[in-house]
């Protein structure tokens, strides 16, 4: 069980990376047309959340470098998800954070798979 966990979270964490960097670079581009859309913080506290509970099980079992780039990473999107939600200003570490995760989440899951082999 524990050898397919890391994974897991691996995989859980990938995903919600993609799906929140999506969503950070198309939702600007929605607002722009008129279907009455507006951004809300709420979505990203949401992704956030999830990042840090596949964080908190990822970093236990990683190497340094994996955990450095998701911590690091998650802090830039809670220093930009804070700001907007706090100070009502953009703040475009949340790019840079989203892409760190991804980047953290598919080396962990590539040393895990090599691992096993």
């Amino acid at each position: 069980m524990k050898k397919t966990a890391t994974p897991f979270y691996d995989i859980l964490g990938l995903s919600t990376a993609t799906i929140c960097l999506v969503h950070c670079l198309i939702f600007p581009l929605l607002t722009i047309l008129p279907f009455g859309l507006n951004h809300n913080p709420v979505i990203d506290l949401l992704f956030a959340l999830i990042g840090v509970f596949a964080i908190f099980k990822i970093i236990k079992k990683s190497s340094v470098l994996v955990s450095s780039i998701l911590v690091v990473s998650m802090s830039l999107i809670w220093i930009s998800i804070l700001g907007e939600m706090i100070f009502e200003i953009h703040i475009d570490l949340i790019y840079f954070g989203g892409i760190g995760m991804i980047i953290g989440h598919l080396l962990n899951y590539k040393l895990h798979k090599k691992q096993k082999h």
